[in-house]
């Protein structure tokens, strides 16, 4: 397992590595935090652990950004915070706040125990879909379009494709789609799902411009096409 350590304080973050290389991770630390956002399909992790100031007000936004290129666990180091800023960072995607002073045990014990609690979907218990010329793999996490070579897709675009071809024809709203995918409920955010859609027909679309698996029923949300090869 991959962890992701940004901490903007050495002495701190040498500290944080060997707990989470206790806790069975190799550890890849990052200075751009932002950097890591954008370059995260190409170089994902398992668990996230970010170190900031209280005075850092981008925190949830970027909180936010990770957590809807993601399913992985999000854990945030902190002085103090107010209790509003603290709701701001769970509902924003947080899956853990650790207010200093902290325990070194106790971290290592808390990050066991969230590893445990999100050790994510199990694919293999899921049956194998075929729809359309698309062929869903829940055990290799893979779809093939028409007999091409099977593509692999993340946490996040594989829930997506799942639901939508588990619902073939039906329009999903956008935050049922949300709820799916992420595992929250609400009001949902467009962004985080029109994000994934796009990256998603990047993947499986002939044409993006104009695409025949998943199609989008404006103001409400999206359904997976039922056709054939030929129509």
């Amino acid at each position: 397992m991959q962890a992701l350590l940004f901490c903007p304080y050495v002495d701190e973050s040498a500290v944080l590595t060997v707990i989470l290389q206790q806790a069975g991770f190799t550890v890849r630390s990052i200075r751009n935090l932002e950097q890591a956002i954008a370059q995260w399909p190409e170089q994902p992790s398992e668990l996230i652990l970010i170190v900031l100031p209280l005075k850092n007000q981008a925190t949830g936004q970027q909180i936010s950004m990770l957590r809807g290129q993601t399913l992985s666990s999000i854990i945030t180091i902190t002085e103090i915070i107010p209790e509003e800023t603290h709701i701001e960072w769970l509902e924003a995607g947080a899956d853990l706040i650790i207010s200093r002073p902290y325990s070194n045990r106790t971290l290592l014990a808390e990050i066991k125990a969230l590893m445990r609690r999100t050790a994510g979907m199990p694919f293999f218990s899921l049956p194998t879909l075929t729809q359309s010329n698309l062929v869903l793999d829940p055990s290799l996490r893979t779809v093939q379009v028409s007999n091409r070579d099977p593509i692999h897709l993340t946490q996040l675009e594989f829930r997506l494709l799942y639901t939508l071809m588990t619902h073939v024809g039906q329009i999903i709203p956008t935050t049922n789609i949300v709820e799916h995918v992420w595992g929250f409920s609400g009001e949902g955010n467009q962004e985080l799902v029109r994000g994934l859609i796009k990256r998603l027909r990047l993947k499986i679309e002939p044409d993006q411009k104009n695409p025949i698996y998943i199609l989008t029923e404006p103001g409400i949300g999206y359904y997976f096409n039922r056709f054939t090869e030929g129509n």
